[in-house]
């Protein structure tokens, strides 16, 4: 895909960059499109495709776009205005912990990250209670031990499994 678009937004293109050099395709646009540039560029892009009949990849950093990652705006507003999407499956820290941790994976239930507000925290993990399936999160190094001991409160049978660096060199589960 990469080696066939004329266009390709990336969440950082300096990673963007390397992958592109290592492929050997060095001269194609990128351009940058991250979370906070999200909702301004989608409806240009999408115009930009449709006026000029190209094509477009969009990747993310180091996971999969609109999986905690940008790309949702992007594919909404492709999918309002007739553009179609094709998804390329990849790396997924998301798909890669669920595989191999030995949980129920018959239902699961994707937060995204946790919230970082002590109440909010609190009211999110009381909120499972009624779910009956696994949940799966994001949570930032420094945050962690307080998420967990919030969820051994509420939930001290709670069976669990932390991954780091999934889909990376140095993965750990």
């Amino acid at each position: 895909v990469l080696k066939n678009v004329e266009l390709i937004a990336a969440e950082d293109t300096r990673r963007a960059r390397q992958l592109l050099q290592h492929i050997g395709r060095e001269k194609v646009e990128v351009i940058s499109y991250f979370d906070h540039v999200e909702r301004e560029k989608a409806p240009q892009l999408v115009s930009r495709l449709l006026e000029q009949g190209i094509s477009m990849a969009l990747i993310s950093d180091a996971g999969t776009p609109c999986i905690s990652d940008p790309g949702y705006h992007l594919v909404r507003e492709a999918k309002m205005r007739g553009v179609p999407v094709h998804p390329v499956p990849g790396a997924s820290a998301l798909t890669a912990l669920v595989s191999a941790s030995g949980l129920p994976s018959d239902r699961l239930l994707f937060i995204g990250f946790l919230p970082s507000k002590k109440m909010a925290l609190e009211k999110e993990i009381a909120s499972w209670r009624t779910l009956n399936a696994s949940i799966v999160f994001y949570e930032a190094p420094r945050r962690l031990k307080v998420s967990l001991a919030e969820i051994q409160r509420v939930y001290p049978n709670a069976e669990i499994a932390i991954g780091r660096e999934l889909t990376k060199l140095h993965e750990e589960i």
